[in-house]
This record gives structure tokens, C-alpha cells and sequence, in this order.
């Protein structure tokens, strides 16, 4: 007989049990989040105003300051659903939630590697570097990266939709993702199982190698340089390298290993979510004089710039 919906509203188990532990959660997750809207804002309104800031490399900060905004479709429902006793979502919210939080993830994959690519460019090739990078170029990179997480995401979406829910109801997270959810399915899920992970992996893999590849290449190509310019190279690519860090540890940490319900695999889950979005402002600005200053200026309603 085939199996039909009578699943609609979902109820998630949330990060802790303990009421008096997720009003503590909320009280430190608020600010967390707020300064990830106001460092990522701040960014990308200083780089678009900026007279300065007109390089490819400032044009993909901006972008990815746009794409880490991603935490939004997660960390607003986790925020309140802590002030609540019974955390719920509609199936099509939780179908929702999936795809925008896929889409965006992937697009900040593909834009960490288009940064790669240009470090390599402006290191290795930098007599060819403005030929090489215009702004056409940069255009058609970053539109490709938000293409690929788009068509990532609305093939995960359109093997989840037809699966039957027909209960329990329960997932055992704070938010939606798709492994708990076909836990839910009242079918054989092996199959979708699969194809996600081959879709997920192929692209977390494939992009994990082209950065790894791109910043061993830039390094050894540096021995070449002088003193001076190796100093600047390596604090521009360190900030990268970090970021790269940051967001692919926790990922690998969750999805290339079994799938649990240990309570570590959720507070991992809420360092890519919640902590790593907030991080990436402070670790560009931090290593950049030049984003620093147009923030500064931003910030203060300074002097206008000059040359």
C-alpha cells in the first residue's frame, strides 16, 4: 500500500531540556546573532560605498558578507523556539528552512573557493591579474556560485518532497536538516540517503581540494617574492585560510561521520550556525587595513575618502 502524509507540523527536541538552560542559551545566542547582521551589514555596506574598496577581492568579501546572512534561516526560529515549550514547524517551513539554508551554505562554499582563485590569480599571476579578473569575470564567478547552491539545493529539495510522513513527528534537533528528517519518513530512505551524501560530499570534497591545491601552489610560488611581499600575501591568504577553517571543520565533524543524537554533534551544529557567521567580519576586518578604515569611516561618518 502506498503511504501518505498526515504529517504537518513537525516539533523539534531543541539544543537542551533544562528551561532554565535555554533562557541562558538565548541571553548569550541574541548578541551573537545581532553582531553577525551588523558586522556582515557593515562589510558590505563599506565596500560598495567605498572609493577604495573596487578590487575583485573586495567585490567577493561583499558577496560572501551577503551569503553568510545564511544563519538567518536557521538562527531566528532556534532564538525563539528557546523562549518556547513546544518547538514547532510546519512540514513546508522545515522543507523551507532546508533549502535556503542548503542553498546559501553551498553558494559560501563555491565563493570561498572563487577567493581562492583570486588570491592565486593576484599572487602567482600578477601581471595578468586585471585581464584575468575583470569585472565580467568577477560577475559571472559570483553569479555562478549562487547558480550552484541554488541547483545543489533544489535537487536535496526534490528528493525530499515526495517522501510520505506519516509520523512520529519528532525531530531530534534544533532545526531542520535532511538526515533527521528522513529518519521521519515512513519509507526506506537508504537511496535518498545516499544520493544527498553524493551531492553534499561531491561538492564539500571537490571544493576542499581546489582550496586546498590553490593555497599550497600560492605558498611555494611565494618563496619567490621578498620579504615584504610575502608578509602581505600570507596576512591576506591567512584571513581566507581561516574562514576555509572555521567552516569546513564543523561540517566534516557532522556530515562525514554516522549520524548521532549526541548532544556534541548539536553544539557543533551551533558553532557553524550561530558562531562562525559572526567570526568571519571579525577575522577579514581584524587582518585588513583597509577594510578596518572604510568601516571606521562608515561607522563615524567620517571625512569623505580620498586617494
Amino acid at each position: 500500500m502506498a503511504k501518505e502524509n498526515n504529517v504537518t507540523e513537525l516539533i523539534f527536541t531543541g539544543l537542551f531540556q533544562d528551561p532554565e538552560v535555554q533562557k541562558v542559551c538565548f541571553v548569550l545566542f541574541l548578541p551573537v546573532y545581532l553582531a553577525t547582521l551588523l558586522g556582515n551589514g557593515l562589510i558590505f555596506v563599506a565596500v560598495s560605498a567605498s572609493k577604495t574598496l573596487h578590487s575583485p577581492m573586495y567585490f567577493f568579501l561583499s558577496s560572501l558578507s551577503l551569503v553568510i546572512c545564511y544563519s538567518s534561516t536557521i538562527v531566528p526560529k532556534f532564538l525563539t523556539d528557546l523562549l518556547a515549550k513546544i518547538k514547532t514547524i510546519s512540514l513546508k517551513g522545515c522543507l523551507a528552512q532546508i533549502f535556503f539554508s542548503h542553498f546559501l551554505g553551498v553558494a559560501e562554499i563555491l565563493l570561498l573557493v572563487v577567493m581562492a582563485y583570486d588570491r592565486y590569480v593576484a599572487i602567482c599571476k600578477p601581471l595578468h591579474y586585471m585581464n584575468i579578473m575583470s569585472r565580467q569575470v568577477c560577475h559571472m564567478l559570483v553569479a555562478g556560485s549562487w547558480l550552484g547552491g541554488f541547483i545543489h539545493s533544489i535537487i536535496q529539495i526534490l528528493i525530499t518532497i515526495p517522501l510520505p510522513f506519516c509520523g512520529p513527528s519528532v525531530i531530534d534537533h534544533y532545526f531542520c536538516d535532511l538526515q533527521p528528517l528522513f529518519k521521519l519518513a515512513c519509507t526506506d530512505t537508504f537511496m535518498e540517503g545516499v544520493v544527498v551524501m553524493a551531492n553534499s560530499g561531491l561538492i564539500s570534497i571537490i571544493s576542499l581540494i581546489i582550496l586546498v591545491t590553490s593555497y599550497a601552489i600560492i605558498l611555494i610560488s611565494l618563496r619567490n617574492h621578498s620579504a615584504e611581499g610575502r608578509r602581505k600575501a600570507l596576512s591576506t591568504c591567512a584571513s581566507h585560510i581561516t574562514v576555509v577553517i572555521l567552516f569546513f571543520g564543523p561540517a566534516t565533524f557532522i556530515y562525514l561521520r554516522p549520524s548521532s543524537s549526541f548532544t556534541e554533534d548539536k553544539l557543533v551544529a551551533v558553532f557553524y550556525t550561530v558562531i562562525t557567521p559572526m567570526l568571519n567580519p571579525i577575522i577579514y576586518t581584524l587582518r585588513n587595513a583597509e577594510v578596518k578604515n572604510a568601516v571606521r569611516k562608515l561607522w563615524g561618518k567620517g571625512n569623505p575618502e580620498t586617494d
